[in-house]
């Protein structure tokens, strides 16, 4: 048995690792020292990046002279992750191989030879996908204004036809909404989520693209941070709807980021993306979500319709590049 877990080429690269110095502390072959940068240029384009070992927090017009640096401490958990991967999937590309700063793949010592490839980009939206927002903001609305609503009645994606109100009424509403604890305490993760974003992290380079304002970025990252830890290398945020302001389109920033695919519950994100030849999958949780049902995304041949994170998780990443 000995000889055998001697001659395997996966158990070999163990061997390759590098040993513990005697003048090297115990806890660094564990956690590295790594810069945390915070960018206050107040761009609309806010996003965290992880990667190599380092968590940044920047805008799209980052001015290096206004970077704050902060010192932290990173768990070096990607090896393990990537070892996690080989026995899960021993047909993907990405096998034996670690992930360096720039998001390629290298390999590692002691395996096959495998050509480089790259994580595929993954771009995922956050209300109705990872977090129950309408549900909570219902609550609200019932409380605050006396007008009782339930999911189902939500055929469009739009409040101000649902609550027979102007749009900028239903903007203040929503607005109003942030500051309560219904939002900030109220907002729970979708059933099965975690497990399978967890899943695809592995594989995948998930990020985050939302239509959410920037008024409550700090929150959202901070909600991201609690229930989806480590999964995600960069959130971005549209702006839509907001008070104040510029916005950017979900296609913008896909593109901007390379995503190959979108999970998103919204229609008109979904086809504003597929048009631009970004692979989508509508996610309608359950089959619950009114205002995923329109004859249009049903016959793009881009968008691909699914109903709960399994069906997101069994799907294959090294696939999508050529179809979904």
């Amino acid at each position: 048995m000995a000889s055998l877990a001697r001659n395997d080429p996966f158990l070999k690269g163990f061997h390759s690792l590098p040993l513990q110095s005697p003048t090297r502390p115990q806890s660094s072959l564990l956690f590295r020292n790594v810069n945390v940068s915070f960018d206050n240029s107040g761009s609309p384009d806010f996003r965290i990046i992880r990667g190599g070992g380092a968590l940044m927090l920047k805008g799209c017009c980052s001015d290096s002279s206004r970077d704050q640096k902060a010192r932290a401490f990173a768990p070096n958990n990607q090896l393990v992750r990537d070892f996690e991967a080989r026995f899960e999937d021993r047909s993907t590309s990405i096998n034996g191989r670690f992930v360096d700063d720039h998001g390629l793949c290298g390999k590692l010592p002691g395996f096959p030879d495998f050509p480089l490839t790259e994580k595929i980009v993954v771009a995922v939206d956050v209300d109705e996908v990872l977090g129950n927002f309408v549900s909570a903001l219902n609550r609200f609305i019932a409380d605050r204004y006396s007008l009782n609503h339930s999911v189902s009645e939500y055929h469009v994606y739009e409040f101000f036809r649902i609550w027979n109100c102007s749009r900028d009424e239903a903007d203040f509403r929503v607005h109003e909404f942030f500051k309560t604890p219904y939002f900030k305490t109220g907002i729970y993760p979708i059933p099965g989520a975690q497990k399978a974003l967890h899943k695809l992290s592995r594989l995948c380079k998930l990020s985050v693209v939302t239509s959410r304002q920037n008024i409550i970025k700090d929150h959202t990252v901070k909600w991201l941070e609690k229930h989806y830890p480590g999964v995600f290398h960069e959130m971005h945020f549209g702006n839509h709807f907001a008070l104040d302001g510029e916005s950017k389109s979900k296609s913008e920033i896909c593109r901007s980021l390379g995503a190959k695919v979108l999970i998103d519950d919204n229609p008109r994100y979904a086809i504003e993306c597929a048009e631009v030849g970004i692979r989508v999958l509508l996610f309608d949780y359950e089959n619950s979500y009114p205002w995923c049902k329109t004859d249009s995304v049903d016959q793009h041949p881009l968008v691909t319709k699914v109903h709960n994170w399994d069906q997101v998780a069994v799907r294959r990443p090294t696939k999508w590049r050529s179809g979904v």
